[in-house]
């Protein structure tokens, strides 16, 4: 890539292992195998010396300090600052900062905007946010969803997928569950109604007696979704896994014949395309940027928030008919064609060499 050979980074970094922590360290790996020298500013990282951390407003203010110093110190080398930004006090506190301290070192900016709660956001803060919006190179975003909020606030930006890392998230070596196997690969938070998939569980159960329910992720829901579990007589048919690295996520994809994803709110979650990847059909709501992720009828099942009945009539269409399970199946495989890293680093290079050039003519 002609001109643009340093790129940093600045997004999260895993532990824990969350959706934009898992793309920042696969696109540093990523663009790291085309040669591309990359350096990751990391937003989480651990508390300096680590006592600040148990203090609560002074924490804060000695992150900041901190993550200040060091976008200034690893900046000034970069040819293009990719900066993976989401909403609320995440873009206060990490994308801001990050975007004006690279234009004050006059460098090309793409910031890489995601989360399905942009349009709240841009709602309650657009004043506040389009100052510092205005000053980045380029806009990219991971959906067409997100690409229609940025367009109703007059901002152009530009559809770059999620990287789906192929070696990992695959069809090789599926193994056949001894029973039907459903499974939840969402953090344990209110947005993604856990709760709701339980409850679908509870009218699969009926039909399939064996069936077992697995649910992978951590979060402040845990104890409540224990207790629905318990109060529905599941507890014998429900596992909570925890939280599990990204290998032993793709094992469980590959072991399950379906996976449940009823979030009320989302943008293009990673889940369903990794699902996908491993040949595991899905069965999701409708909410944010999932209808343009995946097509109902086609690689996906899709139903409204919270309609428990629609949902456990779409799941065991499923589990009862493996032609249609393999029909969508298969058509999945076409889908997350566009999420190869072949296709993406096409797009990405075109994106950074603009963002470059742009910057050094202003």
């Amino acid at each position: 890539m002609a001109n643009v050979s340093r790129v940093a980074i600045v997004g999260p970094l895993p532990p824990p292992a969350g959706g934009m922590a898992n793309q920042t360290e696969q696109l540093a790996s990523f663009l790291e195998a085309e040669g591309v020298t990359v350096t990751v500013i990391q937003v989480n990282a651990a508390y300096q010396p680590a006592w600040v951390g148990k203090i609560p407003m002074f924490r804060a203010l000695v992150r900041l300090v901190q993550y200040q110093r060091r976008l200034k110190q690893q900046l000034v080398d970069a040819d293009v600052v990719h900066i993976m930004a989401n909403s609320g006090w995440s873009w206060h506190l990490f994308a801001a900062p990050a975007i004006k301290v690279a234009k004050q070192l006059n460098k090309a900016v793409v910031l890489n905007y995601r989360g399905g709660y942009a349009a709240d956001f841009f709602d309650k803060s657009w004043h506040q946010v389009k100052k510092t919006l205005d000053l980045v190179d380029d806009i990219v975003v991971p959906s067409s969803y997100l690409q229609s909020v940025f367009s109703e606030y007059g901002k152009t930006s530009k559809i770059i997928p999620n990287v789906l890392n192929e070696q990992r998230f695959n069809r090789f070596e599926r193994q056949s569950a001894m029973k039907p196997t459903v499974i939840v690969t969402r953090n344990l938070e209110a947005i993604y109604d856990v709760a709701t998939a339980i409850k679908v569980f509870a009218g699969i159960k009926p039909q399939f007696p064996d069936a077992e329910l697995k649910v992978a992720g951590t979060g402040p829901e845990l104890s409540n979704l224990k207790t629905l579990v318990a109060s529905l007589g599941l507890a014998e048919n429900v596992a909570f896994v925890g939280r599990l690295a990204p290998d032993e996520v793709s094992a469980l994809y590959k072991s399950a014949d379906l996976m449940l994803n009823t979030s009320v709110v989302d943008n293009s979650p990673n889940s369903l395309i990794e699902s996908l990847a491993c040949g595991t059909p899905v069965v999701s709501t409708n909410v944010g940027g999932i209808p343009k992720l995946v097509t109902d009828g086609h690689d996906a099942l899709l139903a409204n928030p919270r309609d428990v009945e629609s949902l456990i009539k779409l799941s065991l269409s499923l589990l009862e008919d493996n032609s249609e399970r393999e029909r969508l199946t298969n058509n999945g495989l076409i889908t997350i064609e566009k999420f190869s890293w072949l296709s993406v680093w096409q797009a990405l290079a075109s994106c950074y060499q603009a963002a470059y050039v742009g910057a050094k003519n202003d």
